[in-house]
């Protein structure tokens, strides 16, 4: 028979084994190194080196920590456990710290706070979504020193998803980090189906915003629409004020639309010809959204294409440029001083567009556009467009790389 010290030691042994059993915290060594575009001629700093496939967030979203230090991605195959999780990277030293394990994690929309170092996600867990808060600075701080406790330590549950929603088209933090605001599809809501619906990649179902608070959890709502929700994206820089879209999978009747967070003055923004194919739009500053009006095919080119801002207090527009050879720009991404924009081709090249010249130049090319396209972003500062590539790879996985800029304003 056992005595009691021989238990305990067995109950610690076991407690030990479980809390190593997790992959938080840990580190993976710099895949950082310096290449030449052979193109432009500019140096990229791959940051990872496509041996994993490691793709950044989605360019509505922020790339980098609050203190401007880590880069913060998502990877389907870098952890043990070989499910999609989250990791910081270093942006200095290349070193790669796991920020997430097992099953569940929702990196499809993952939120990096601007104001604190801290990063929001949805947890899946028996048919449960969570929002999960995960304390950054602790976790880092804990993982450099060896001293990673079990993941609880570092999280924070917010609330759980009432069952008769399903989130739809992510989720997005307010500007003053109060809130969270989720893109929802209304479970069991009747479906009115419609003549275009024929038409659209994606089923149109009733939808919606929910605002959740981020310190008690309360869950209300914003809007109701009777689509299918998409890229739902809070003003960064103005609280409460969302940009959404009708998400159809291709061209929308009406792509983009605003709404104030208690729901007022929901609105169309930028309407649309039918022979306007709007996509990926994505705040710059402010007052100002950038998108990118589709060129690729023949009947489009009889209206402008291209790179586009539009005010969105007075809805004045401005077309920023287009390619005049292949299907044209893409994806997008700008500046908050309004001096830039950067987008992406079907031929895996990324411009720099000047957004108060329309003059542009090639920063970077040959990134194959697949398993993913490029989805340029800019960091805090201006100065640096990340990138994910399939360059390295051949295509099979992507990889991300950042130009500084400052070499294409010469």
């Amino acid at each position: 028979m056992m005595n009691r010290y021989t238990v305990i030691l067995i109950v610690l042994l076991c407690l030990s084994l479980f809390t190593r059993a997790s992959d938080i915290g840990k580190r993976f060594p710099s895949e950082k190194f310096m290449m030449v575009d052979t193109r432009t001629g500019y140096t990229i700093t791959a940051l990872t080196n496509g041996t994993y496939s490691d793709a950044k967030l989605y360019p509505t979203h922020p790339q980098w920590t609050s203190d401007g230090k880590y880069i913060v991605f998502r990877s389907s195959d870098r952890s043990a456990d070989k499910h999609s999780q989250a990791f910081a990277m270093s942006e200095a030293t290349g070193e790669i710290i796991q920020l997430t394990d097992g099953e569940g994690t929702g990196t499809g929309s993952l939120n990096v706070a601007r104001l604190s170092n801290k990063l929001y996600y949805f947890r899946t867990e028996n048919n449960v979504k969570t929002l999960i808060e995960l304390n950054l600075d602790s976790l880092l701080n804990d993982s450099y020193r060896n001293t990673i406790k079990q993941k609880e330590v570092y999280e924070r549950t917010i609330t759980i998803l009432p069952s008769d929603l399903a989130e739809s088209g992510g989720f997005t933090l307010d500007a003053d980090e109060t809130k969270a605001y989720v893109g929802v599809r209304l479970v069991g809501a009747k479906v009115e189906k419609t003549e275009d619906d024929n038409e659209f990649r994606i089923a149109q179902v009733p939808s919606g915003i929910r605002a959740i608070d981020l310190k008690t959890g309360d869950i209300s709502t914003v809007i109701d629409v009777p689509f299918t929700m998409g890229h739902v994206q809070a003003n960064p820089f103005l609280a409460g004020e969302i940009l959404y879209c009708q998400e159809t999978g291709g061209d929308a009747p009406q792509r983009m639309w605003i709404t104030k967070a208690d729901g007022s003055d929901n609105r169309p923004l930028f309407a649309e010809d039918a022979n306007d194919w709007v996509t990926h739009e994505t705040w710059v500053d402010r007052d100002h959204v950038y998108f990118n009006v589709m060129g690729h095919l023949p009947r489009l080119r009889k209206r402008p294409t291209g790179l586009f801002r539009i005010n969105v207090r007075t809805d004045e527009v401005q077309l920023l440029g287009q390619l005049d050879y292949g299907s044209g720009f893409w994806h997008c991404g700008g500046t908050s001083d309004g001096k830039w924009g950067a987008s992406d081709n079907f031929e895996g090249e990324v411009y720099l567009i000047n957004s108060m010249t329309g003059e542009r130049k090639l920063l970077t090319a040959n990134h194959r556009m697949k398993p993913d396209h490029t989805h340029p972003s800019f960091s805090p500062d201006n100065t640096r467009v990340l990138i994910q590539s399939g360059y390295l790879s051949d295509g099979n996985k992507l990889s991300l790389m950042v130009i500084n800029i400052a070499q294409a304003m010469k």
